[in-house]
């Protein structure tokens, strides 16, 4: 008979709080949230939504108000940091200035006293996870801020622990360096084979890295899914603008376009600007009000009667008849809309859009 795996990380009923009384801030709430061996996690969410509040709890450097944490089965709730088999990697790098770099992979193993030679080879096995094995003479100031970054991961791999936290590691990069850290983490992941859990604000980031997501918002999780499943089906307004640019159809709308008086999510990408409808297809009428161009496609603003607007994604070299003030025809498929529950754009969110804004 088949057992079901221990997940390497539970949170049972998480909450934490700040202050006391009328000063109380209530940081994260409720919290429910498993996490598989093996897996690429990513906690994704606006500023002050709840995610790295989260992770320090996971790490032990905040104690939770009430529920639970649980590593591989084992409550470690109120155990100390160093009690728990995990390892954090920041943004800041906080690497030795004095030391090489295999001395700085090498510092917590010294710590723990761990003997000279075992620890020397632990470090150059972390160095050539990271592909940094020659570096191991130079000194932080002489690499570049991804390689900076990957001897942080170094170090906290060294320790071999169950569960890496990183908490907006790449923030700190340029967009370029970003891209290629994105790659190289994943890959590091895949070759170690530990659980990664990544606290980010950054929707690209999350969705090419991770094997799922939990989309956090005002300290609740909002969606936990695949990043398929989180771009393509969001299951709240919140999720569909902030996962990217969504149309968000009002109830309201809904009833008028698609028949169902449910909020719909719908996005940009799967709309067409056309001269007639496709049998089946749903179509509404409206004036042009902007076009972002973007490069291969384009970003049309159609206002329609009723005060709402939708954004369509077309390909630039279509735009022929296109243009501020013309009338323009929408269409989609039924199934390119999915029905989310409203919820309160983040006010710090530029991609929620909304039906009726």
């Amino acid at each position: 008979m088949s057992t079901t795996p221990t997940p390497a990380i539970q949170l049972v009923g998480l909450h934490k709080a700040f202050g006391s009384g009328e000063h109380e801030v209530v940081a994260v709430e409720s919290v429910d949230l498993s996490i598989e061996a093996g897996e690429f996690f990513s906690l994704l969410g606006p500023s002050g939504s709840g995610k790295t509040t989260v992770l320090r709890m996971i790490a032990g450097f905040e104690t939770p108000t009430s529920g639970a944490v649980l590593l591989a089965g084992r409550d470690v709730t109120h155990s100390a940091p160093y009690d728990r088999d995990v390892n954090t990697v920041f943004q800041d790098y906080a690497l030795f200035p004095h030391m090489t770099v295999l001395q700085n992979v090498e510092y917590g193993l010294k710590v723990k006293r761990v003997s000279k030679a075992q620890r020397r080879q632990r470090a150059i096995e972390a160095l050539e996870n990271v592909r940094l094995a020659e570096y191991g003479r130079r000194k932080p100031s002489q690499l570049s801020g991804g390689q900076r970054q990957r001897v942080a991961l170094a170090r906290a791999l060294v320790n071999r622990p169950k569960v890496l936290l990183l908490d907006e590691p790449l923030g700190a990069l340029d967009l370029k360096l970003r891209e290629e850290m994105q790659v190289e983490l994943k890959a590091i992941q895949r070759d170690v084979g530990i659980t990664f859990v990544f606290v980010t604000h950054d929707q690209g980031e999350a969705l090419s890295m991770s094997n799922r997501v939990a989309v956090f918002n005002h300290g609740r999780i909002e969606q936990v899914g695949t990043p398929r499943e989180i771009y393509d089906h969001p299951t709240t307004g919140f999720v569909a603008g902030f996962v990217g640019t969504s149309n968000v159809l009002s109830a309201e709308l809904s009833a008028e376009l698609l028949g169902a008086a449910k909020a719909h999510s719908l996005r940009p990408e799967r709309i067409r600007i056309v001269d007639k409808p496709a049998t089946g297809e749903i179509s509404v009428a409206g004036i042009v009000s902007d076009v972002q161009y973007l490069g291969a496609d384009s970003r049309v603003r159609v206002d329609l009667a009723d005060g709402s607007h939708l954004l369509a994604n077309v390909p630039s070299d279509g735009l022929v008849g296109v243009a501020i003030g013309g009338s323009v025809r929408l269409a989609w498929s039924r199934a390119a809309a999915s029905t989310v529950a409203e919820s309160e754009p983040d006010s710090e969110d530029p991609n929620q859009i909304g039906g009726n804004q």
